[in-house]
C-alpha cells in the first residue's frame, strides 16, 4: 500500500512553519494516543502514522530531504539499517512535543509506569564548529562532555552493596499519592520517594542514592561528508545517564559551519570567483582552478566576459543523503589593471584607435538603447 504523504496526515501546508507542523502534531497526538483510545487497532496505526510523519517534518535537513525525494528520500537510510530500519518509538516523539515526560504522565496518568524507579537520562546539546572544509568532507571530532554518568560503585541502582530499593510504604510503589476533595480525587507527587516509587534503606555513600555521579566523558563524533550549518547530529545513549537503572538521554551535536575564504555554497553545488586579466580574457586561455580534492584547469574561450560562470560536473559536495555530488561553477571576474606605465599607456591608446563598433558589440547595443529613450 502507497505510503500518504506526510503533510496530509499531519493536516498542513507544505509552507507550514515548524510551530504549525508542532501544533497539528499535537492536537492529532492526543486525539489517537493509545491510552485515550484503548484496544483501538485504527487509532493506534494512526498514531503511528502521526509520530513517523513527524519525525520526518521536524528535522530541516529530512524536511528538505522529503520534499525534493518524497518517501524515496528514506528508502536508501532504511536499506542500510536493516529489517529494523526506520523503526521509532511514537511515545519518544510525542514526549518531545509535550515538553518532557511529567507533562505525558499527567495528561495519561503514566505516574505507574515509572516502577522501580527508573527512569530517562536527559537529553544534551553540543554546539560544534566545524572548518568549510571538515563539512563538506566529513572527518571524525572528539568532544569533551561533563554530565551525570552512572555511579560505578553502585552500577546505577543507587543502593549500598547488598542493599536493595523497596516499594514506597507510603504511595505502594505508584509514586504518587491520591487525596480526595469532594468530589475530586487529587494525585501529588509522593513525598517520601519523590515521585520514584521506590526507597532504599542504604543508599549508595559515593552517589547519596542518585545512582549517577557527574564525570567528563570524551567522546567520538563522526561527521558525514556534505553536512550544513545548523545541522544536527544524535550521538544516541551519550546524553545523561537514567535515573535508578534506566536509559541514558541522547547527545544531540549542533553544527556551526566557519566561512570559507574561497568557496561559498548553494546546496550541494561550490561556487567560486576567479579574477583573469583583460589580455586572458580577450586572447582566451587555460586556467588553473581549485577544487576540494585538486586543482583543475579550465579553457577560458577568446571574448569571455566579465561574470561568466563555467560548471565543473561532480566537483561540488557529496550530498549528505547519497545521492551523487554537486557542481563547482567557477565566475570569472576580468580584472582592470590598475596602474599604467608610459609604454603600456601608449599601446592601449593605439590599440583603442584601431577599434571601431564591431569590437565592441554590447557597448553599441546600449547607445542605441539609450538614444531610444529620448525620441
Amino acid at each position: 500500500m502507497a505510503k500518504r504523504d506526510y503533510y496530509e496526515i499531519l493536516g498542513v501546508e507544505r509552507t507550514a512553519e515548524m510551530e504549525e507542523v508542532k501544533k497539528a502534531y499535537r492536537k492529532l497526538a492526543l486525539k489517537f494516543h493509545p491510552d485515550r483510545n484503548p484496544n483501538d487497532k485504527a487509532a493506534e496505526e494512526k498514531f503511528k502514522e502521526l509520530g513517523e510523519a513527524y519525525e520526518a517534518l521536524s528535522d530541516p535537513q529530512s524536511r528538505a530531504a522529503y520534499d525534493q525525494y518524497g518517501h524515496a528520500a528514506f528508502n536508501a537510510r532504511a536499506r542500510n539499517r536493516g529489517s529494523g530500519a526506520g523503526f521509532h518509538d511514537p511515545s519518544d516523539i510525542f514526549r518531545d512535543v509535550f515538553g518532557g515526560s511529567s507533562i505525558f504522565e499527567d495528561l495519561f496518568g503514566g505516574g505507574e509506569r515509572r516502577a522501580g524507579g527508573a527512569q530517562r537520562g536527559d537529553d544534551l546539546r553540543y554546539d560544534m564548529e566545524l572548518t568549510f572544509l571538515e563539512a563538506a568532507q566529513g572527518c571524525e571530532q572528539e568532544v569533551t562532555v561533563t554530565k551525570l554518568s552512572q555511579c560505578e560503585t553502585c552500577h546505577g541502582s543507587g543502593a549500598e552493596h547488598g542493599s536493595s530499593a523497596k516499594a514506597c510504604a507510603v504511595c505502594g510503589g505508584r509514586g504518587q499519592v491520591i487525596s480526595s476533595r469532594g468530589i475530586f480525587s487529587i494525585a501529588t507527587t509522593c513525598p517520601r520517594c519523590e515521585g520514584l516509587g521506590r526507597v532504599i534503606d542504604k543508599p549508595c555513600r559515593d552517589c547519596a542514592g542518585a545512582g549517577r555521579r557527574e564525570k567528563t566523558t570524551k567522546i567520538k563524533i563522526k561527521v558525514p561528508a556534505g553536512v550544513e550549518g545548523g545541522s544536527r547530529l544524535r550521538s544516541t545513549g551519550n546524553g545523561e545517564a537514567g535515573v535508578r537503572g534506566g536509559a541514558a538521554g541522547d547527545l544531540f551535536v549542533v553544527l556551526h559551519v566557519k566561512r570559507h575564504e574561497i568557496f561559498s555554497r548553494d546546496g550541494d553545488d561550490l561556487m567560486c570567483e576567479i579574477p583573469i586579466s583583460f589580455v586572458q580574457a580577450a586572447l582566451g586561455d587555460v586556467i588553473e582552478v581549485p577544487t576540494l580534492s585538486q586543482a583543475e584547469e579550465i579553457k577560458v574561450p577568446p571574448g569571455t566576459q566579465a561574470g561568466t560562470v563555467f560548471r565543473l560536473k561532480g566537483k561540488g559536495v557529496k550530498n549528505v543523503q547519497g545521492y551523487g555530488h554537486g557542481d563547482l561553477l567557477v565566475r570569472v571576474q576580468v580584472e582592470i589593471p590598475a596602474k599604467l606605465n608610459g609604454a603600456q599607456r601608449a599601446k592601449l591608446e593605439e590599440f583603442a584607435k584601431l577599434c571601431d563598433e564591431s569590437v565592441h558589440p554590447m557597448g553599441k547595443s546600449f547607445l542605441e538603447k539609450a538614444r531610444n529613450l529620448f525620441r
